[in-house]
């Protein structure tokens, strides 16, 4: 095209529609009103959002289908001309913040997409889940929650009823968005359509087994971050969390028929020996919880080493507290090798833990905890009751979280990916390590005497809960290089 073909297009454009471009496709006008020159942004609730500004062109000006055709390119309201060399104006947004499902603590790295096609089912059962951008359903529009929890998408298409999904590893949620407008940020307002799902009605829940220890309740925690009881079920029943009793399996469950074996159904746990004997019923779990025991419990882990292992190099997850850090100091090579773990340690009793913020995600961590107000001092983070069974992390095997200095250094919370002796791009599973308790400072009792969850009886979460909140649903995503920054779905041309 020559200069003066361009001088002129520009002219015709100026004149014409205001710099807008070429005439949008008729698929895409839907909720598409507004004044050219109104500025902005629009809210969206459940009552559905108000018209934007700006003018507007498809972005796909050949074949389109379905969603992507009501995508649209914005453009300069009014140019000077000849020089109208920035065509572009206010972009067309969808931003809003994304919570756990109790709908009360924002999350970070969760994935958010408007789909193209229907979602295919989340695979059951232990499956390797690489942080590759893939997802589901052909995003044409995505994004990833920061440290505060809010995302920005750029681009989604325009119109009413628009499909969102919310994602982190195995948890997610479609949601509907009521409208979106073009060329303005639409801002999602609504809680319940920016939360994970609370059971299995709303979304997919990966498939937890979790053993109890009698000495922590992080099963309440889970109860806080909005999972709902009647996802909490022993291994015969549908729910989501399937408890198993742990402790000394040789001498049957402690306290047996109270709290910490049995439901309020009645409905009494398996001996965590059914799981941990059996891989084929451990392959069928995404993560695996083992709440402190009290005791290291040595001789009843012993003949399970190999099978928990195993499930973890296969593409498991493994959160280790406290006690149950002998599948690690004393599992299969090279797992002893992943720390300098000392043992039972003294009780450091209450102390300031460290955030390591020389990794990415680290940092980004500590960023999060001032968001939830876990920590008033940047990189810092009060424990209570903290435990002592690790003095260091063995980078690039594993990688410390939280520590502590002093005279008695050690470290709160690590992990690494599996298979350790593996290379980076072979690893499907991950394993946490943390001598964070929930009970020490929640008020919820680790031996209740009444069936679960009689004994979870707070409503707060403590700053070490909320670390551990995180710790949890970091646990579940994607499994990728921690010094490496998520990046948010792919876009399918």
């Amino acid at each position: 095209m020559t200069l003066p073909r361009v001088a002129t297009v520009l002219l015709s454009l100026a004149v014409g529609a205001g710099c807008a471009g070429v005439k949008a496709n008729p698929a895409s006008s839907g909720g598409q009103g507004g004044s050219p020159s109104g500025t902005g942004g629009t809210s969206v609730s459940s009552g559905g959002g108000t018209t934007g500004a700006g003018g507007t062109g498809p972005i796909h000006t050949g074949n389109c289908n379905n969603l992507e055709c009501q995508q649209t390119m914005c453009m300069a309201s009014s140019c000077n001309v000849p020089a109208c060399g920035e065509l572009e104006g206010p972009k067309t947004t969808l931003s809003g913040y994304i919570y756990d499902p109790a709908g009360n603590v924002p999350l970070y790295n969760v994935a958010v997409y408007v789909p193209n096609q229907a979602l295919a089912a989340v695979p059951e059962g232990l499956s390797c889940q690489k942080c590759d951008g893939t997802a589901s359903g052909q995003p044409i529009a995505s994004a990833l929650t920061d440290s505060t929890g809010h995302f920005t998408m750029d681009n989604p298409p325009v119109g009413s009823n628009i499909p969102m999904v919310i994602q982190v590893g195995k948890w997610r949620r479609e949601v509907t968005i009521p409208n979106i407008t073009r060329c303005t940020d639409n801002v999602i307002t609504d809680v319940e359509l920016s939360r994970l799902p609370r059971n299995q009605s709303e979304g997919h829940l990966p498939q937890i087994a979790f053993t109890t220890g009698h000495s922590d309740a992080i099963e309440c925690l889970l109860r806080k971050i909005g999972i709902s009881d009647s996802e909490f079920t022993n291994d015969a029943g549908s729910g989501r969390v399937h408890m198993y009793w742990g402790g000394d399996l040789s001498s049957g469950p402690t306290n047996s028929g109270a709290g910490a074996n049995s439901l309020a159904s009645g409905a009494q746990f398996a001996s965590a020996a059914t799981l941990w004997g059996s891989p084929t019923k451990l392959a069928n779990y995404d993560i695996m919880i083992l709440g402190c025991e009290g005791s290291q419990f040595a001789a009843s882990k012993t003949p399970y080493l190999a099978n928990v292992k195993q499930f973890a190099d296969r593409g498991g997850r493994i959160f280790d507290d406290h006690l149950h850090f002998g599948w690690i100091s004393k599992g299969l090579p090279p797992w002893p090798a992943t720390a300098d773990w000392i043992g039972v340690g003294t009780d450091l009793g209450d102390v300031t833990g460290l955030v390591d913020t020389s990794f990415a995600k680290g940092a980004t961590f500590s960023d999060w905890l001032m968001t939830v107000k876990a920590s008033t001092t940047k990189g810092q983070i009060p424990i209570v009751m903290a435990q002592h069974s690790v003095s260091a992390a063995f980078p690039p095997a594993s990688q410390q979280w939280i520590y502590t200095s002093g005279a008695t250094p050690s470290v709160q919370y690590l992990d690494f990916n599996t298979p350790v002796e593996a290379a980076a791009a072979n690893q499907c599973g991950r394993v946490v390590f943390t001598d964070i308790h929930v009970s020490a400072a929640s008020g919820d009792s680790s031996h209740p005497e009444t069936p679960f969850p009689g004994g979870c009886t707070s409503t707060t979460k403590s700053p070490q809960e909320l670390a551990l909140e995180f710790i949890f649903f970091d646990l579940a995503s994607c499994v990728q290089n921690v010094f490496d920054m998520p990046i948010p779905p792919i876009i399918v041309p």
